[in-house]
């Protein structure tokens, strides 16, 4: 979401003149299924990423002007491109809070700003130096005048007797002992919860993978978390030979030069299975 539309469009028009079809608005399991795609070409390489967002499972998360993540920062993006955006919503003159520490929360605390929003507050539950978001977007966010409260669990979404939102409850925390990943755990402090004012609320937890039932007749495996699992004997390749898969949707969410770098590995790997 933050790269330049323009260097987008540039990157397609060189890919189209290299001979690269690009087949616009087909969705795999319902235009066409994996299995044709399989039968047709001699390698197919999966790189659809993870689209389902994490909710933050507190009361009142459906309430009015809630917003996750994903359709908040693709509504805004066909909006400038000006294509039709029905998610499109606009935080001008609001006080949005966004939940989340990751390089997703920074889009939002930033499209936000950008969109002149009267403040733009970010709540993370642990503190700066476990915020996994990118610290150069963490340092462009502060100097663009985004406010971060750390140490700071949402807890619930306030309404009115409307069922609009009208803030958020948090709880304060304080830095643990490490988890299983040597990340410090975050421990509520008792009676330290109060409400952050605000007229909107955007969930931006990070994405989890959406459901891809297409996968198993094609004998791609997924792992507990529903990641694609790259097993094979080449880099980026899965249970099937013939398909290779990479990006977020085999690791989880990461960042787009991760995602460069994994294609390229299956690109040669995919060279190497085809002998070429």
């Amino acid at each position: 979401f933050k790269l330049e539309k323009s260097v987008m469009s540039k990157r397609r028009e060189i890919f189209t003149e290299m001979g690269i079809e690009f087949k616009l608005g087909v969705e795999i399991g319902k235009d066409i299924v994996l299995d044709e795609l399989v039968q047709q070409y001699d390698a197919v390489f999966i790189g659809v990423g993870t689209y389902q967002g994490m909710k933050a499972d507190i009361p009142n998360e459906n309430a009015q002007s809630v917003y996750s993540a994903l359709p908040f920062l693709i509504g805004n993006t066909q909006h400038l491109l000006g294509f039709a955006a029905p998610d499109y919503v606009s935080m001008e003159g609001k006080r949005v809070v966004v939940l989340g520490g990751g390089d997703t929360a920074m889009d939002c605390v930033r499209t936000s700003v950008r969109q002149n929003a009267t403040e733009v507050t970010c709540v993370y539950r642990r503190d700066a130096d476990n915020m996994p978001g990118s610290k150069k977007e963490y340092n462009n966010a502060k100097e663009e005048g985004v406010v971060f409260r750390f140490n700071a669990q949402p807890m619930e979404v306030v309404t009115d007797d409307s069922g609009k939102t009208v803030g958020i409850k948090i709880v304060k925390t304080r830095m643990g002992e490490p988890d299983t990943n040597g990340r410090r755990k975050a421990e509520i402090i008792a009676g330290s919860e109060e409400v952050i004012p605000c007229d909107t609320v955007i969930v931006a937890f990070g994405f989890a993978p959406h459901t891809m039932p297409w996968l198993e007749s094609v004998g791609v495996t997924t792992d507990k978390k529903g990641r694609i699992e790259a097993l094979g004997e080449l880099k980026q390749q899965t249970a099937n030979p013939k398909i290779f898969a990479g990006g977020d949707i085999t690791r989880g969410s990461d960042l787009v030069v991760t995602a460069i770098a994994e294609g390229r590995e299956a690109a040669q790997s995919i060279m190497a299975f085809l002998e070429v």
